[in-house]
């Protein structure tokens, strides 16, 4: 998913030399944490079997790495405001690192979980500094190709990590695929510590209250509600897939993977295109993914046994679900230009609290009622989500 934090432009270099190794480094490290991040959704069964726990409980994991990282979102520009952004990017990277070494090594739940609440802490502090770093990094005119440099480390984490941490994991362990993103956490580390400068701190960052204070303007709070409820619909449900994939059509270890790579690659193609819809109608996009991504939740009821059509639903789930952040992110930049790094910051800490709150939803739905339970309730929120979404479009049409 992407997430910036724009900067104003007197604060980027304008005829200074491209660093692109600085940029490049960046890369790095936000494919590790994408890949840190989301690795758990492949991996849920084998996790809750070696701990002892069910797969709800596994789940959690996501959870709770997305409650902190809202914390950390709201709080990482008053917490860090005089620190050299150089320093805070490497002390984020030194916790990835811990965070994949203690989850690997975990011996019990609770290690398990603070290992998750650790990398948590850096995704809402790395996604809040990151893009502001990658523009002072270049000057202004090639601002976007870094920025699409870095986004690209996202990307293709979205597209890897799963099928990725299905196929680790059927080879070496869900222990041993943790661990293989901990040598990636130390190139990225030595990398950035070699290639970025110094980086002041901004003259001004925004404070929780004031990030929080856009909550009093309607259009967006209706808005921000829209997007939030989206992103715990989605995930009630699919932080579920593999244990759906191996019970319901009962597709083995490699089988799992080439589904989840499926969903990656589709993921890629809906980014790839979902410009062109956005220019022709922002809120109608918006407003259709959801409910279209509800009809898919609806027919995983009945068509779940069809190993076939379980590929074609979910992939169709991917190509829809990772290009709604990009028509999020342009709502952003266009409801509020002025404070567009104050409503990035919001953004994030919204997105990463219906995370948090769609995994524990969904974990105690998956172990009440198994997967018709879960993907009902996904289909209800998802089809809110639109409702909210089409009511946030007209309040922002009257200003």
């Amino acid at each position: 998913m992407t997430r910036t934090d724009p900067t104003t432009a007197s604060d980027r270099p304008q005829e200074a030399p491209a660093r692109w190794g600085a940029v490049l480094a960046m890369t790095v490290c936000a494919f590790a944490l994408i890949a840190s991040e989301f690795l758990p959704v492949s991996l849920l069964t084998p996790i809750a079997d070696d701990l002892g726990v069910t797969e709800g409980m596994a789940g959690q994991g996501i959870a709770i790495s997305g409650a902190f990282a809202v914390v950390t979102s709201l709080t990482i520009g008053s917490l860090t405001g005089r620190m050299d952004r150089k320093a805070v990017l490497l002390a984020l990277t030194v916790v990835m690192a811990v965070s994949g070494a203690l989850v690997a090594l975990a011996p019990n739940y609770a290690v398990y979980l603070l290992g998750r609440a650790l990398i948590g802490v850096v995704v809402g502090g790395f996604w809040s500094l990151s893009a502001a770093t990658a523009m002072r990094l270049v000057p202004e005119r090639l601002v976007p190709r870094a920025l699409a440099i870095l986004n690209g480390g996202n990307a293709l984490a979205s597209v890897l990590a799963a099928p990725l941490g299905s196929w680790l994991g059927s080879l070496v362990g869900w222990r041993g695929a943790f661990l293989c993103l901990v040598p990636i956490a130390a190139v990225a580390l030595v990398w950035q510590w070699l290639s970025l400068p110094s980086l002041a701190a901004p003259p001004r960052s925004a404070r929780p209250r004031e990030v929080l204070g856009l909550l009093r303007r309607r259009p967006i709070a209706l808005g921000m509600a829209a997007a939030g409820v989206f992103f715990l619909g989605q995930f009630t449900a699919f932080t579920y897939v593999r244990p759906f994939l191996e019970t319901v059509p009962r597709a083995d270890a490699p089988t799992v993977s080439l589904v989840l790579l499926a969903v990656g690659a589709a993921g890629l193609v809906g980014t790839a295109l979902i410009g062109r819809f956005l220019d022709r109608g922002l809120f109608r996009t918006i407003v259709v993914i959801p409910a279209l991504l509800a009809a898919v939740a609806l027919a995983l009821l009945p068509l779940g046994p069809s190993l076939l059509a379980v590929f074609v639903l979910l992939g169709l789930w991917g190509l829809l679900a990772t290009a709604a952040p990009v028509g999020w992110w342009t709502w952003v930049a266009r409801a509020l230009p002025r404070d567009a790094e104050a409503g990035g910051g919001l953004m994030v800490a919204i997105i990463q609290l219906c995370i948090a709150l769609g995994s524990t939803f969904g974990g105690a739905l998956y172990d009440a009622a198994g997967h018709v339970g879960t993907f009902a309730a996904s289909a209800g929120v998802l089809l809110l989500a639109a409702v909210l979404t089409a009511v946030a479009g007209r309040a922002s049409q009257r200003g």
